[in-house]
């Protein structure tokens, strides 16, 4: 089984490739490839199988064309402009977020051999008049143009795979933490910053009020979910190809306190609390109360603790 991943390079990208590499298989079956894809080639991960990093811009479809000459039989589509860049640049955020996904699908339909194809969507789908608490059947209402290009991109893959083109699946990631690394342009940006920075002695500044929710989920967790959406059945997902994987809600306040309890008192004196309204605008349409029913009755992970995430931060990611 030959996987490409796009997005290969970047931090989940990363660990999925890793994850897979440990794994060998997809659905009983042996992988015997894995690409890494992204904007620049990234080192492969070392793996008992040929891997391989190429450079890919998923908005060039003559790009695109060629890398699924292959004929990927398992594709993970991470690649996105982020939530920040998309609201603040639209072109560039319709030119990866739209038009690089539709690329990617219509590579795969024309490929011919009906690959499993694996979308990373958003909560930031949700949004505007609908209730507090999310369940599967909510109305799709982004509020932001990111939201806007994922949304589309989910009913694409419900289409395509409704059609018969591809085996396709879309997961909506909870806001991801705590990531490592630096803060990129993403509005969530600040929902690692302020835990890493703390954590290794820096200051960091959140711009929303201690008592905003978050629904969320740690990399560990996500990760997990996005190598395990590739093994469920198709007859498994029903009409809707798309759904809000687990999580948990937490506010600013109780992701400090937990830090605190883990990591002791001195890290959460590093962080400030100066608003920054262009993130609280984007964040005030995120929904963070979500009943994820069905992903847990297709047997996805939840986490249980955001202390956990602290925790997973400082044994696999904290800047040594």
């Amino acid at each position: 089984m030959h996987v490409l991943i796009t997005g290969g390079g970047g931090f989940l990208g990363v660990k999925l490739a890793r994850l897979l590499a440990a794994q060998g298989t997809i659905r009983g079956k042996a992988i015997t490839k894995l690409t890494q894809a992204d904007l620049f080639a990234p080192e492969p991960v070392k793996a008992p199988f040929p891997t391989e990093g190429i450079a890919l811009d998923i908005a060039d479809r003559a790009a695109v064309d060629a890398a699924f000459a292959a004929k990927p039989d398992c594709v993970f589509h991470l690649a996105a402009v982020v939530s920040g860049q998309a609201e603040a640049e639209f072109d560039i955020g319709m030119r990866v977020n739209l038009h690089g996904t539709l690329n990617l699908l219509e590579a795969a339909r024309h490929a011919g051999n009906r690959p499993i194809f694996v979308f990373t969507s958003s909560i930031a789908v949700y949004g505007g008049e609908i209730p507090e608490m999310i369940e599967d059947w909510t109305i799709l209402n982004p509020q932001t143009s990111y939201g806007a290009q994922k949304a589309a991109g989910e009913l694409m893959v419900t289409d395509y795979s409704r059609k018969g083109f591809i085996d396709g699946r879309g997961l909506r990631l909870p806001t991801v933490t705590v990531r490592p690394g630096k803060p990129n342009a993403a509005a969530s940006s600040f929902m690692s910053s302020i835990f890493r920075e703390p954590l290794q002695g820096e200051e960091a500044n959140c711009p929303v009020s201690e008592d905003y929710p978050i629904w969320n989920s740690a990399p560990r967790n996500v990760v997990a979910n996005i190598a395990y959406a590739a093994e469920i059945p198709e007859e498994d997902w029903g009409q809707n190809r798309c759904l809000a994987i687990p999580g948990q809600t937490n506010t600013v306040r109780e992701m400090v306190d937990a830090m605190t309890r883990v990591a002791g008192s001195n890290a959460a004196g590093r962080i400030t609390w100066k608003p920054d309204p262009f993130v609280q605008k984007i964040c005030a349409g995120w929904r963070a109360h979500i009943n994820p029913a069905k992903a847990l009755r297709l047997g996805f992970r939840q986490d249980s603790t955001f202390e956990d995430n602290i925790r997973w931060f400082l044994e696999d990611d904290i800047r040594k």
